[in-house]
């Protein structure tokens, strides 16, 4: 199908972006990589005004890391995630993530900031920035802000970002210890019938000192599971342990019947995919 009419706007810094968004209101939207809105715009889903494309604007793509800190830019592409050892080393469930999104063409243009900012439950870095308790960086009208990826997701599609505001940042801790990102899906390239994102880190004496768990497309929004990260950090990777924390994990899963499967095909398989996801990260720790 073809789009409705709009106008097109290239704004060449993030304060000609934010500025424009600010004067053409309700009417506009923001473009990153497109593959979200592209699609909803073919389909009269979405019929957006203006179109404001961040692809001139510079300073949002950008990967660094200082010190323990690692601070990506809202247009870095999931290529440029794969291909950065800097990153890799830092934090290397991000290349393991990105990998499995969609396929080559689209991790040329697919974002990061554009997977994390339209609050698509499907979308697998949401669950990963939870699980790396990464914080969001929006900048207004008003300003700039800080918003906690734990809190950033409210409902499908409903976020924390007001419309006036645009995601520019990513920033997390560098990670170390295990990691693993294991994603069940119908075919090469599409969104994950269910995920997990597991970090696990192990003491000198075989314990786990830390824990985080998250899941995509298991409910309406991410879920960072708290309750089953405490478990392994409290008991340790005992199969009792681990099998209680799997418990805790599905009692927080809100699973729909879809093309992807009725929802207590899908609490079985989350249940497989997280249980995979724990092993691979502590045989890596």
């Amino acid at each position: 199908m073809i789009t409705g009419s709009f106008d097109y706007h290239q704004p060449g810094t993030l304060q000609e972006a934010v500025a424009l968004l600010a004067k053409l209101g309700d009417g506009a939207r923001v473009l990153a990589g497109g593959h979200s809105l592209i699609p909803t715009m073919k389909l009269r889903l979405a019929m957006p005004e203006h179109l404001i494309d961040l692809q001139a604007v510079r300073e949002l793509k950008k990967i660094q890391v200082t010190g323990a800190e690692v601070c990506i830019g809202a247009m870095t592409t999931q290529a440029e995630l794969i291909a950065s050892d800097e990153l890799h080393r830092a934090a290397p469930i991000v290349r393991e993530t990105s990998l499995q999104i969609a396929d080559p063409q689209v991790r040329y243009l697919g974002t990061i900031g554009g997977n994390v900012a339209n609050g698509d439950p499907g979308n697998d870095m949401p669950a990963l920035m939870q699980c790396l308790d990464a914080t969001f960086v929006l900048s207004g009208p008003d300003g700039e802000r800080s918003v906690q990826a734990r809190e950033f997701y409210e409902a499908a599609y409903f976020t924390a970002r007001d419309d006036l505001e645009i995601l520019t940042e990513i920033r997390f801790a560098a990670t170390s210890g295990g990691y693993a990102y294991e994603k069940q899906k119908r075919k090469i390239g599409d969104y994950a019938t269910a995920a997990a994102a597991v970090l696990l880190g192990k003491g000198a004496d075989g314990s786990c000192e830390q824990a985080s768990i998250a899941l995509t497309n298991l409910a309406d929004t991410p879920l960072y599971c708290e309750a089953a990260s405490a478990q392994l950090v409290e008991n340790g990777l005992t199969e009792p342990s681990v099998d209680a924390a799997v418990a805790s994990a599905m009692s927080q899963i809100d699973p729909v019947d879809d093309n992807r499967g009725p929802a207590e095909f899908k609490r079985h398989v989350a249940a497989i995919i997280l249980r995979r996801a724990i092993q691979q990260a502590w045989a890596r720790a």
